[in-house]
């Protein structure tokens, strides 16, 4: 019997391990959590802002502030640059708030992080899901904008000027459309190489790239070309056949590169001069779209623009 005893003793210990090496669980109240993780969003430390908001969820579900939390999830994603993240983020808070007064900031920052991500095409889908479900002219109208730019970066000018002629009459005037239209007319004016006639010209080694303004490829590419065809000539001129067939091949290539790269050049001028006036139209009529806090502290969207002259 005592040794049972003295067996039971030895080994009560084990019975409560769990009880022995559990750590305290330290839950603070729904004020201190919350603004926990607001002082990590406004320190610019998104991702544990993150941890804290679904910690803050988790902890108190029928707080008011949950729908708050949910967003800046979204949100603090947004501001770290994971784009696909916060898309998911923003997709699952409309899930759960459909109804909320930051549904439409939310759809918008979805396109813009399909923007950011390079998803042009997708951007346009989504902005135009906007403006058709759009019960308010001027949330139509912002989409109606912000995806006529989207067509601009793609170089869909007529897409483009159709998605600016959506915007009702009432808000042409805020977008500067007027403006905009007239200067988006001088597209025609810039002056542009045809492909073609670069490839055309190119027969003769270099002038499809002097026909492009690349005056040091034009002179390399006349210079090598010239000398592999003078070669050739005396390969086959001293009865060396074999010698003459082999760099004869060799300049087949470099000649045939040579009217591709004239061509490749063209497109290259034709990109460059687009973009310049792509960046001039945006730095002359392009109205910023932003978000401001209203008196109660709410994301609102706001207009914004410079003048330059």
């Amino acid at each position: 019997m005592s040794i049972i005893l003295f067996l039971g003793c030895l080994f009560a210990p084990l019975l409560h391990t769990d009880t022995v090496l559990a750590e305290p669980v330290m839950i603070t109240d729904a004020d201190g959590q919350f603004q926990f993780a607001e002082q990590y969003f406004r320190a610019g430390e998104f991702f544990r802002a993150v941890g804290e908001y679904e910690r803050f969820i988790y902890f108190f579900p029928d707080d008011p502030r949950k729908e708050a939390a949910t967003h800046k999830i979204g949100l603090s994603y947004f501001k770290g640059k994971k784009f696909e993240q916060a898309i998911s983020a923003f997709k699952a808070f409309l899930a759960q708030f459909p109804l909320s007064e930051l549904a439409t900031e939310t759809r918008f920052r979805i396109c813009d992080s399909l923007v950011r991500m390079g998803s042009l095409l997708k951007a346009v889908k989504c902005l135009t899901g906007i403006a058709e479900a759009a019960l308010d002219t001027d949330i139509a109208d912002r989409a109606y904008y912000l995806r006529g730019w989207i067509y601009l970066e793609l170089d869909d000018w007529e897409d483009a000027a159709e998605s600016f002629e959506l915007i009702s009459k009432k808000n042409r005037e805020r977008y500067r459309l007027e403006d905009l239209s007239r200067e988006m007319s001088w597209k025609g004016d810039i002056k542009t190489k045809s492909p073609a006639v670069a490839g055309i010209l190119a027969i003769i080694p270099g002038a499809g790239h002097l026909y492009c303004g690349r005056y040091r490829d034009a002179t390399v590419a006349f210079i090598l070309n010239s000398a592999m065809m003078y070669a050739a000539y005396e390969a086959f001129d001293h009865g060396q056949n074999c010698l003459g067939g082999l760099i004869t091949i060799f300049e087949l290539g470099f000649y045939t590169g040579n009217i591709y790269s004239a061509v490749g050049s063209a497109h290259k001028h034709n990109r460059a001069v687009n973009k310049g006036f792509l960046e001039y139209l945006k730095q002359n009529s392009r109205i910023t779209l932003g978000l401001r806090q209203d008196a109660h502290k709410r994301q609102a969207p706001c207009f914004s623009c410079q003048l330059m002259f």
